[in-house]
């Protein structure tokens, strides 16, 4: 798989508003915001979409939740509610080959439609 944006952003490549990292994981604001809140919650090890994900990968999938859990807090939206979106290829609108989370709040957010 070739470096991807991301990539480019954990390795300091390309600057980025980052509002939280750790050992595994990275978020940054989105540049394309959708609501007040928009962050990309992003592991630092280069996964192409949910279907490429394994086993033993589980553990750093539940550690991209807790930290968009810890970013919901942090910016005030935890209580009102958030949304928590991946997307997967193509048909489901994924952008950029590296797994990433929406975290999306900061208003009242439509519901999910298929259209």
């Amino acid at each position: 798989m070739s470096e991807t944006l991301f990539t480019r952003i954990i390795n300091r490549e390309l600057p980025a508003d980052i509002v939280y990292e750790d050992e595994d994981i990275i978020a940054i604001r989105d540049i394309n915001p959708q609501a007040p809140t928009h962050v990309l919650v992003i592991p630092k090890i280069e996964i192409a979409t949910v279907n490429d994900i394994k086993p033993e990968q589980a553990e750093l999938i539940g550690k991209m939740v807790l930290a968009a859990q810890k970013i919901a807090q942090a910016e005030g939206i935890a209580e009102d509610g958030y949304r928590l979106v991946v997307n997967c290829n193509k048909h489901g609108c994924q952008e950029v080959f590296h797994l990433h989370m929406h975290l999306v709040g900061g208003r009242q957010l439509r519901g999910i439609s298929a259209s």
